[in-house]
């Protein structure tokens, strides 16, 4: 444990569990019912409502081999593919053979997808898949019907539901196992303010940390507070390096900033083209699947070209599909662009690249451990080793899923005992920043470290980044009376600029492009080098501590097997470097 604690009041109220849930998207659903289903005393935080999560505006669907003629190995093989030699074989095997019997059960507790004239579950292509797999339902709207699930399931089971709540930190007993959280309700429901709930097993599935980027499809919620959470807990992240842009996102004009509507994948799976305003397809001959190439390279010619053309969108050109098939099988895109001003059935729909998805996150193993015992972590805030440099399209559901069931299995079958939640000797307050410096977190994050990358860039913005921390402590320690006040906002700005300098101290490590992590400095893959994981942490002196892995498969949860290899104040990330 590191002892870092963000600013806050202490706990005014607490309640107990055998475990608490926190988040309300697929992973934390399923956790949650199966830990309830086995008799444990379950607990759900959520921090808004609970179908307010990132799975909801997931449009495309499922990955899952249930299709004639798929298998999990050509799964599998997908999947590495799209991971760029960084993901852990294990891990995708485990995703890929219990993925199908996920799906159906996920269908047995009430799921409706989209059938086929016999019966059978429609499916379709998304970028990096070489067969139909991707199931889906209302069209483009397999995150709402995946939701609208659950939340039933979770409200028919009568689960203890916290909803507008921001977690805070992890509570821990003498022996340093995890015994629960501090979380800060937001004025509505049966608590208020800061409290705690107290249990011996906590699970994180707190989505990803789009909003450190100026334009996400992220939904406003997710501020990267499980990851920064785990951090100050002590625990290892990795990977964070690889945040995916979704190739096509709604261009809503210059300087437009926060949550994005997203075009997804699944309507070039259809077979629309990606066109310039010449309307020339120019993916054709950049790889084999031409548009279903991986998001990765997909988001990389569109930025090319549109360095080449001087622009700043591409065009999605799907007028061939006609207004019937815009209408029954994207109705909520074509809403969405309608909405706009913008109508596909008659003119090519403005896209380009936006942060989506965070292929890293809290390093956990098979049974979503982390490296901190009692703690879990599930979904976009965990780094299960699955999506390697480069989440494959729609495996992040199934992995949801998946881990989701691993990790209630390991709870119910550990029961671990409640221990007595003891406070730090010494607590570390982290400074907190005025909430107003979160859009310039967010410029300073997509200039530095956006889809384009460089030595310069990630330099300066860990100059920035510095600047932004140094400002806040030295407000601290002087007892200033204009220091920042305790609150959402401000916590949420505090957890946005841990994580945007862990990630830029890891991008400014690896010294290659890979995947989503593209180095204009660095154009070249080096598998020698870099064929590897970047585990990160902090140590109670706020250093951040930096190792590669030896190979690209993850190893046991258990930071004491591998020397650390690299360490250096957190506030001084161009001094991290490497031991050989």
């Amino acid at each position: 444990m590191t002892g870092i604690r963000l600013t806050a009041p202490a706990p005014g109220w607490s309640i107990d569990a055998d475990v608490v849930v926190v988040g309300s998207g697929v992973a934390g659903l399923t956790t949650a019912l199966r830990c309830a289903a086995a008799g444990l005393a379950t607990v759900v935080v959520t921090k808004a409502r609970l179908d307010d999560g990132s799975t909801r505006w997931a449009q495309g669907g499922i990955a899952a081999a249930l299709g004639e003629g798929d298998t999990p190995q050509q799964h599998l093989d997908d999947t590495l593919v799209a991971g760029v030699g960084l993901c852990d074989e294990a891990a995708v095997r485990t995703l890929v053979t219990e993925g199908p019997g996920a799906v159906r059960r996920l269908i047995g507790t009430g799921a409706h997808f989209d059938t086929t004239a016999d019966g059978g579950i429609a499916l379709t292509r998304e970028g990096g898949h070489h067969r139909s797999r991707i199931a889906h339902a209302g069209g483009d709207a397999t995150g709402a019907e995946i939701s609208r699930t659950l939340v039933e399931a979770v409200r028919e089971a009568a689960l203890h539901t916290i909803e507008n709540a921001l977690v805070l930190d992890l509570l821990t007993d003498a022996d340093g196992r995890a015994a629960g959280v501090t979380l800060h309700v937001m004025g509505e429901g049966r608590h208020d303010g800061v409290g705690a709930v107290r249990a011996p097993a906590v699970v994180l599935a707190t989505g990803g940390m789009g909003q450190v980027f100026s334009a996400t499809t992220n939904p406003a919620v997710s501020t990267g507070d499980g990851v920064a959470l785990a951090l100050r807990a002590g625990a290892e992240v990795s990977d964070l390096e690889f945040v995916q842009f979704h190739p096509t996102v709604l261009f809503l004009g210059a300087g437009s900033e926060g949550q994005q509507p997203l075009v997804s994948e699944a309507v070039r799976g259809e077979g629309a083209h990606l066109v310039d305003a010449s309307g020339t397809r120019f993916m054709v001959g950049q790889h084999e699947l031409a548009e279903l190439a991986p998001r990765d390279i997909v988001a990389k010619a569109i930025t090319r070209r549109m360095e080449l053309n001087g622009t700043d969108h591409m065009y999605l050109d799907a007028r061939h599909f006609g207004a019937e098939m815009w209408e029954q099988r994207f109705p909520t895109i074509l809403a969405a662009c309608r909405a706009h001003g913008i109508d596909p059935v008659t003119e090519p729909v403005p896209v380009a690249p936006a942060a989506h998805y965070a292929s890293g996150g809290i390093r956990t193993d098979l049974r979503g451990r982390t490296t901190v015992p009692g703690l879990y972590a599930c979904g976009e805030v965990a780094c299960t080793g699955v999506h390697g440099a480069n989440r494959l399209a729609s495996n992040s559901l199934l992995e949801g899923l998946v881990f989701a069931e691993r990790i209630a299995a390991d709870i119910v079958e550990d029961r671990p005992a409640a221990g007595a939640a003891t406070a730090d000797p010494l607590p570390t307050p982290l400074p907190l920043l005025d909430p107003e410096a979160r859009g310039t977190i967010q410029r300073i994050m997509t200039r530095g470290a956006g889809v384009l990358r460089s030595a310069e860039s990630l330099a300066a913005a860990a100059d920035e980044l510095e600047a932004l921390h140094r400002s806040a402590a030295e407000t601290a320690e002087a007892a200033d009376p204009e220091a920042v006040v305790p609150g959402v906002e401000a916590w949420e700005v505090t957890n946005l600029l841990l994580v945007s300098r862990v990630l830029v101290a890891a991008a400014r490590t690896r010294e290659e492009t890979r995947g989503c992590h593209w180095r204009e400095d660095r154009p070249e893959r080096d598998d020698e080098n870099w064929r590897r994981h970047l585990v990160v942490r902090l140590t109670p002196e706020r250093q951040l501590v930096l190792r590669r892995t030896e190979t690209s498969a993850f190893g046991p949860v258990a930071p004491e097997q591998a020397p650390d290899c690299a360490a250096a104040p957190l506030n001084h990330p161009a001094d991290v470097t490497e031991e050989p």
